[in-house]
């Protein structure tokens, strides 16, 4: 059953440290299982990749590794046609919202004609990692892959994977056929990191990895890291509401459940200002919790890792919510837009009773992956600026050399680095 405590700040911080420690022990136990799949793939490429889809999946994928266009077509065709309809509503959303933020390369030149700017380019190669197992995500590949094609990445691979026969989930390769990817890989698990990292003679090698999954593919991409980039480390799902006593308690226990749902480790949280409120989304929550499918799996996330604060206002309240950072904030209150300027630090903001949580997940627009485990104080949801390089350009001119040149060698004195000095001194020296 969810607790309800008073909020003392002190006592939470050492309950979130715990948790926060907790987790990184659990996560660290992984690292020799995935280091020594990683150094298995990058060895033994192909083979190594399909032992272990056999091993971990129960699949032999040999000599079909790569699922052909025949059958992302005829998985696309057999699809019902409103839920093609539902996929492309979704996909059109996405793209307008990440439309929004392309950036452009930009040059100014000052009165000396020294010109300085900034040239941005997509990445050439991206690997994106749609999970299986607990439910299918088609969401995931639209907010991976939609992003980089905004981008103008030139190809994009996609791995997920596959179920006991050996067959893709349905909606998850017409979604990629929707996001258009270029290229779609049954493997899943470390080992589809790994391939993806190092390259195999089947599976390209790429530049950057994105996207969600267990515990082995999140600690396999935090050793890739380096090799190639990656968009972040995810873990467990995250929901907070802030509560000013008003509104249904009943819709509040259902946004806390539809996290709950994801993962026995998930972290549900509500902070009221309201004692009874407290009270009743606790009654709300044991109400409904039995009546979904995945009960079980919330069960866990509720007795374990979640929790009801009572804070004494909403400015209170606000305080908390920036001191946790979590992935899904609503804000379900009277005033949303007045309690948002006091929002600091989470990865997306819902505002208001009309806006559950769920709707982000998969068609009002904004990215869906988003950072976890107080990450964002200092880091953002995906979006198209993760797909691109930024360059600097500089361009001196004779008499920008001429004014800013020994400005420069002085500099370069100044950390002792004299051949710095010298090669703006040899071109001052020829004036």
């Amino acid at each position: 059953m969810l607790q309800k405590k008073r909020i003392d700040i002190s006592k939470l911080e050492i309950v979130l440290q715990g948790a926060a420690e907790e987790f990184a022990t659990a996560f660290a136990a992984f690292e020799p299982t995935v280091r020594d799949i990683i150094a298995d793939v990058k060895a033994r490429g192909d083979d190594a990749v399909v032992e272990y889809t056999k091993k971990f999946d129960s699949v032999d994928v040999s000599g079909r590794l790569l699922v052909g266009k025949e059958e992302i077509d005829a998985a696309f065709n057999n699809i019902p046609k409103d839920e093609i309809d539902l996929l492309e509503l979704a996909a059109k959303r996405i793209r307008g919202f990440h439309e929004r933020q392309i950036q452009k390369s930009w040059e100014y030149t000052e009165e000396d004609g020294t010109v300085l700017g900034q040239k941005v380019t997509p990445i050439e190669r991206v690997g994106i990692y749609v999970p299986g197992g607990k439910a299918t995500y088609p969401s995931t590949v639209l907010m991976n892959a939609i992003p980089a094609r905004v981008a103008g990445v030139k190809e994009i691979i996609m791995v997920t994977p596959p179920g006991k026969d050996g067959i893709v989930n349905k909606h998850v390769l017409a979604a990629a056929k929707i996001a258009r990817v270029d290229k779609v890989f049954r493997v899943g698990g470390a080992q589809a990191i790994a391939a993806l990292a190092y390259g195999t003679a089947t599976i390209p090698k790429v530049d950057k990895i994105t996207g969600p999954g267990n515990a082995y593919v999140a600690m396999a991409k935090k050793l890739v890291y380096g090799l190639v980039d990656i968009d972040m480390i995810a873990g467990p799902s995250e929901i907070l509401i802030i509560n000013d006593g008003t509104g249904d308690p009943a819709w509040i226990a259902a946004d806390l459940l539809s996290q709950a749902e994801h993962d026995e480790t998930a972290r549900c949280i509500l902070i009221t200002t309201s004692d009874e409120m407290a009270d009743d989304v606790i009654k709300e929550v044991e109400k409904q919790i039995d009546g979904l499918n995945k009960k079980h799996i919330a069960r866990r996330s509720i007795d374990d890792y979640s929790y009801i604060i009572v804070a004494k206002d909403l400015k209170e309240a606000a305080d908390e919510s920036n001191r946790i950072a979590p992935e899904h904030l609503e804000l379900f209150v009277e005033n949303p837009r007045e309690l948002l300027k006091d929002i600091k630090n989470a990865g997306a903001i819902f505002l208001g009773r009309n806006t559950p949580e769920a709707v982000g997940d998969y068609i009002a627009g904004p990215n869906h992956t988003l950072p976890t485990s107080g990450t964002a104080r200092f880091s953002s949801p995906l979006g198209v600026e993760d797909f691109i390089k930024r360059s600097s350009i500089i361009e001196f001119s004779q008499n920008g050399l001429e004014k800013l040149g020994p400005k420069a060698r002085d500099f370069a004195l100044l950390e002792g680095l004299d051949a710095h000095a010298k090669s703006v001194e040899v071109r001052l020296k020829k004036r």
